[in-house]
């Protein structure tokens, strides 16, 4: 986290620096030289309000997460609450429009991904937001399924979201929003349509 005092003006100016960098030369190669170049800035003043490559980093992703979780919930906003699958539209379209599709933060969330499996702060943020996309998910799911099965649908989603994701970041031509929501939406379309034959056929 930045050290409190960094300025307001700061913080959006290394973000983007840092998401840049990373686009540009992969984070391995992201040094704080390289940033602090971007930004127009002192490496000092890197290290002084952040300690280093890692608590830059983490803001980064912090700021990356508070962006998704900005846009899912201005898009709930509209939405009628008893509009459950628009809802859960509205959920899976925040994951692939907008900040969250550009080339430079979605190749920081690669980035971010792959080092979270070795850094205990970086994967708590990563389970973090696991946990908080899942509780979205589940809130519309439950109204439309049974608890376990709108669990496991939850998980589905979820999985397809991430797995999507990654492709998308791998193909030179960038993640396929459209793409994204039709094969999403039809997964779960076949499970609402199989969880309705369940429930006549048990006279539920």
């Amino acid at each position: 986290m930045p050290k409190v005092g960094m300025p307001d003006i700061r913080k959006p100016q290394l973000v983007n620096a840092t998401m840049a960098v990373i686009n540009r030369v992969g984070l391995h190669a992201a040094s704080i030289s390289l940033i602090s170049k971007e930004a127009g800035v002192s490496t000092g003043i890197i290290n002084h309000y952040f300690g280093g490559k890692h608590g830059l980093l983490e803001e980064t992703m912090r700021e990356i997460l508070r962006q998704l979780s900005s846009t899912i919930i201005s898009q709930l906003k509209p939405i009628p609450v008893d509009a459950h699958q628009q809802r859960i539209n509205a959920i899976i379209n925040a994951n692939f429009e907008g900040f969250q599709a550009e080339s430079k933060v979605a190749k920081t969330w690669l980035a971010f991904w792959s080092y979270s499996m070795h850094d205990v702060d970086l994967n708590r943020l990563q389970r973090v937001n696991e946990k908080r996309l899942l509780s979205h998910l589940k809130i519309e799911l439950k109204a439309l399924l049974p608890k376990e099965q709108a669990e496991v649908v939850a998980h589905g989603i979820a999985s397809l979201i991430d797995g999507i994701w990654l492709r998308g970041t791998l193909n030179p031509e960038g993640i396929d929003a459209n793409k994204a929501r039709l094969i999403i939406n039809d997964y779960l379309d076949k499970q609402l349509t199989f969880y309705a034959k369940v429930s006549r056929f048990q006279g539920i």
